[in-house]
């Protein structure tokens, strides 16, 4: 390890400056474009020690946790700059892809913040310790509040201690995943193992003392004191542990306003990756929907709402893997346009299907832009166009960045009959 004076280029893809020194790349995390900085190096990575000269565009960060929590990547960038960075990270993918496209400006959708979170906890000499991790470590930088969480969820982070301290004994490191329902928190445990009933009996207290909604285990109910429900739109989805949501209210909504604009006037629409329905219970209440996902727990949850809800056009949900078992192109062809929101690796296997489909529009959502680069190409070669891609900040000072493209046929073959118009 040695100390040296870096001058930073530019703001890389994981949200850290990048220097060079001599003939290799050194990341340095929180520094900027255009500063000189003192830091340790070591290997291809280096630790700011002090900023030597600032950039026009640092600004003070709004935690006080900035600089060592690892939670945030970029918080002293100025607004305009950080926008540019945030955008050019879906360019640069898809310009490194070779994949051509008009990139909108970026949206933010923040909103009141995040309404799901997941605490770290580690245990030592029967202390527990609970925050997020520092950047590029397993160290635990423990918080005493995070700025941009949902008021909502501020007592996620006493319930967390509280259930990393009853488990302490283990000595195991914890994820607490929390999130805010309508119903008040749900909070589900992952890495403990199985409990023994001590700890079983001490984290129900927890649940009982911290008024929790639903309290999981890996998925399965340890305390459930009322179920927990999220709202879609109109209708209230009951939320089954450990299921996905957006990270925000406003970026869920953000997305969806895109994906039904995009659909358009379409009577028959596959939601792929429909998860608990974000997109499906909405669309249902204008055309007919069918929906698709490998958890049978959300197609229960979804299938449930739609039946409450007024209006609905649901017309199936079923749980179905669709990397082992995509739909193949001659059932896509029912469809007038498919929505897919596959998870963070894409749906290569799917998106090789579509591009065989006779599909007119294909609404894409990711959370990943290079995973989004490779299924656009398979697309694109299979003679579709790709239009406007509109990046979405739903994850603030973060390099992760939602995107909603669309896709449409440049030719239009003849279609076959509809199994839901028989």
């Amino acid at each position: 390890m040695s100390t040296e004076k870096l001058v930073v280029e530019r703001i890389g893809h994981r949200g850290e400056g990048v220097a060079r020194l001599g003939e290799r790349l050194v990341f340095v995390p929180y520094a900027l474009a255009g500063e000189s900085v003192a830091a340790e190096v070591r290997g291809d990575h280096a630790r700011m020690i002090e900023i030597l000269e600032p950039s026009k565009d640092r600004i003070a960060p709004i935690c006080g946790h900035y600089g060592v929590c690892g939670g945030c990547a970029v918080q002293a960038l100025a607004p305009g700059p950080y926008e540019q960075w945030k955008r050019g990270l879906v360019v640069a993918a898809l310009r490194n892809a070779g994949v051509s496209a008009e990139i909108a400006p970026l949206i933010d959708a923040h909103g009141a913040g995040r309404r799901r979170v997941a605490f770290h906890g580690r245990s030592a000499a029967g202390r527990a310790r609970v925050g997020f991790m520092q950047a590029r470590s397993h160290e635990i930088v423990e918080i005493d509040a995070c700025p941009l969480l949902e008021p909502g969820l501020a007592p996620a982070l006493p319930a967390a201690r509280a259930l990393a301290k009853a488990l302490a004994g283990k000595g195991k490191p914890l994820d607490i995943a929390a999130t805010l329902t309508l119903d008040g928190l749900d909070i589900d445990l992952r890495g403990p193992g199985a409990l023994s009933e001590d700890e079983a009996k001490a984290v129900i207290a927890v649940a009982e003392r911290c008024d929790l909604a639903r309290l999981s285990n890996h998925g399965r109910v340890v305390a459930l004191r009322r179920k927990p429900r999220v709202a879609v739109d109109e209708a209230v989805v009951a939320l089954p542990p450990g299921s996905f949501l957006q990270a925000t209210t406003a970026g869920e909504e953000e997305i969806a306003r895109h994906v039904l604009a995009a659909v358009g006037d379409a009577k028959r629409v596959a939601d792929l990756f429909c998860g608990l329905g974000a997109f499906a219970l909405r669309l249902s209440a204008r055309a007919r929907v069918c929906a698709y996902d490998n958890d049978a727990e959300a197609i229960a949850a979804l299938t449930e709402a739609a039946r409450a809800a007024a209006g609905s056009r649901l017309a199936m949900a079923e749980a179905r893997d669709l990397f082992r078992k995509p739909l193949d192109a001659k059932e896509l062809s029912q469809f007038d346009a498919v929505v897919f929101d596959p998870p963070r690796a894409g749906a290569a296997a799917q998106a090789e299907q579509l591009a065989k489909s006779s599909v007119d529009k294909i609404v894409a959502v990711s959370c990943d832009a290079h995973s989004f680069a490779r299924d656009a190409g398979i697309l694109i070669a299979g003679g579709y166009a790709l239009g406007e891609v509109t990046p979405i900040d739903q994850f603030r000072f973060s390099p992760h960045v939602e995107l909603v493209a669309t896709f449409s046929r440049t030719t239009r073959p003849i279609r076959k009959r509809s199994l839901l118009s028989r």
